[in-house]
């Protein structure tokens, strides 16, 4: 059997920047345990796997450990791939998911703009060996949704954060986002979870789920820019819609190929 496999740099309109995901375009779903080995083989943050449906598709992100519930880059990536090598001629796709309901991406020039739910951050303590794991000093607040959030009030300590992984990797999370205002954006932040065996994701949309309502509170707007500010670093245009957040963003396409199983 051999299956179409696609891998594009999403938030990024220059090609090995941005945040690398594979996609792989399915007729039916695989074995969950073939689309991990395949997740594994990649060695990306995330590989996607999408179904067509009758109102669109049913789309499942795997990183090289385990499914992951929410994929904001990989999602972005999908649709780029949609639009530009499978023909897709509508301005807006339906992605139906496990657990994070329908996510809806509209091709907006030469930008896709993502419609996810807004996933507030709530205040919490401090967990043990987090600041040590960070080699940070201690954050103006810190927030936990799915991942912890930690709040700085200077770029420069958000770049100069140099985190030990495998102390990090011990904190009970999935990840953890540290984020400031920005010099050229509203904000910025970057994102480590190396207990998914990503010590630092270049860009990331499910953080962008917490970072958007809370930059847009302290902000007192909805409208945000804002860089991811790892390595290949990236670029998000980002909205607050009620209980939804739009996050817009560029892709390039970087490999096809087959995969033979």
């Amino acid at each position: 059997m051999k299956l179409p496999i696609y891998q594009v740099d999403a938030f990024t309109d220059q090609l090995f920047g941005g945040n690398p995901a594979a996609i792989v375009p399915l007729d039916e779903w695989l074995p969950d345990e073939l689309m991990q080995k395949i997740a594994i083989e990649n060695n990306l943050a995330e590989t996607a796997f999408f179904v067509k449906t009758d109102v669109g598709y049913k789309l499942r992100w795997f990183t090289p450990e385990y499914e992951i519930d929410l994929c904001g880059h990989a999602t972005l990536a999908t649709a780029h791939i949609l639009f530009t090598e499978l023909g897709y001629a509508d301005d807006t796709i339906h992605f139906e998911t496990v657990k994070a309901g329908t996510l809806i991406v509209t091709k907006d020039g030469d930008k896709y703009s993502m419609d996810f739910p807004s996933r507030p951050a709530e205040p919490v303590e401090l967990p043990e060996g987090l600041i040590e794991a960070l080699g940070m000093k201690a954050p103006v607040e810190v927030l936990r949704s799915r991942d912890y959030m930690l709040v700085y009030d200077d770029e420069q300590d958000i770049r100069a954060a140099a985190p030990d992984f495998e102390k990090l990797a011990k904190i009970p999370t999935v990840g953890v986002i540290i984020t400031a205002p920005g010099m050229e954006a509203d904000f910025v932040s970057r994102f480590f979870a190396p207990a998914a065996s990503i010590n630092e994701d270049p860009v990331t949309g499910s953080a962008h789920c917490n970072l958007i309502p809370y930059w847009a509170d302290k902000l007192g707007k909805n409208d945000l820019h804002a860089y991811q500010l790892s390595a290949r670093k990236g670029e998000l245009w980002c909205k607050l819609n009620g209980d939804r957040v739009l996050m817009a963003g560029k892709a390039v396409t970087f490999l096809k190929g087959e995969i033979y199983l």
